[in-house]
């Protein structure tokens, strides 16, 4: 990889302080990073990093140092990204990681008791690249009698993407998030779809999300929306706290700016999981968060499923009757 020059690194950080000034969704904080970036430059901060990605980590460590803003990043790339049209580069890297996961799902089973597993990793991709194996997977687990749905390798996605899954877990059009655009001032309202392509799992069976301490950004809207409406027990670790949609711009042949410009304004809570992370219903070690979902699930099946083969299965599965079994749901401890 080229070296890089001193005139390069300033005009790299120049224009990414310019960007921050401009776009940052929070323009006071955004003020106070560039201020940052103007201090590091100035002090030499940067005289030592050679290559792109020295560069890309020293920058983004100061860009996180006011807020802990896990958008905001010089972004490194190690393979050259587009160089003129905005968001390029993340165009790129979608189309490269949807044709290395099955657009996403990259894992659908059948578990004990009439139980579906949907992986959805490594992001929610827009629906024009992954809708179709979107919607082969969730026509796939509409029949299960709960469903497990497994966020934990869930790094981003497209809001519209999270309200297309949602809609096949609410039986009506259900408000789900409002985006706020800091450029314009603009409320962008998602909700859930009315009409689906196949049939839905429907709102009334079972649904437990698993997350972990990597599930971020798009990963951790999906699994804050159903948790706030009340539609999933979430299960795992505390999740990563990105909640402020970005935008990206080539700065160098492998460096993206990548700049938060909206915020998430969840319709139940009033706020979003910015910094927080979304905290689980049940926490426990997400390595065996498929596992005391599943459990969970078995019970929950057996005791709704009346002699159906998949309560049955349950049961079996249990260890006893459901009656001899605790209840599950969003309120009982997993």
């Amino acid at each position: 990889m080229t070296r890089l020059r001193q005139a390069e690194i300033t005009g790299i950080v120049t224009e990414l302080r310019r960007l921050t000034t401009r776009l940052y969704v929070f323009p006071e904080i955004g003020e106070r990073i560039a201020e940052g970036l103007d201090e590091a430059l100035s002090r030499g901060r940067y005289r030592g990093a050679e290559d792109a990605e020295t560069l890309g980590r020293l920058v983004t460590e100061d860009l996180q140092a006011v807020n802990g803003d896990g958008h905001l990043r010089l972004k490194f790339h190690p393979d050259p990204i587009p160089a003129a049209k905005e968001d390029g580069a993340l165009l790129a890297e979608l189309a490269r990681g949807a044709d290395l996961s099955l657009g996403g799902v990259p894992r659908v089973e059948r578990l004990e008791g009439g139980v579906a597993l949907l992986k959805l990793a490594p992001i929610l991709f827009p629906l024009d690249m992954a809708g179709e194996s979107l919607n082969a997977a969730l026509t796939l687990v509409a029949r299960a009698e709960a469903l497990i749905l497994d966020l934990r390798e869930c790094v981003g996605g497209h809001p519209y993407t999270s309200a297309h899954i949602c809609g096949h877990l609410f039986d009506e059009p259900t408000h789900l998030n409002t985006l706020y655009d800091r450029q314009d001032g603009s409320e962008q309202q998602f909700w859930s779809p009315a009409l689906l392509p196949g049939p839905r799992f429907g709102g009334a069976k079972p649904v437990y999300v698993l997350i972990s301490g990597a599930t971020f950004s798009g990963g951790e809207e999906l699994a804050y929306n159903l948790q706030q409406r009340g539609r999933a027990v979430v299960v795992g670790e505390v999740s990563g706290g990105g909640a402020n949609p970005r935008r990206g711009f080539t700065l160098h042949p492998h460096l993206e700016a990548t700049i938060p410009v909206a915020r998430s304004v969840n319709p139940v809570s009033g706020g979003n999981w910015e910094g927080t992370g979304v905290v689980p219903d049940t926490a426990t070690d997400p390595a065996r968060a498929d596992e005391v979902a599943h459990r969970a699930a078995l019970a929950e099946v057996a005791r709704l499923g009346g002699g159906s083969a998949s309560a049955e299965e349950a049961r079996r599965a249990l260890g006893g009757p459901a009656e001899d079994r605790p209840a599950s749901g969003p309120d009982a401890r997993l």
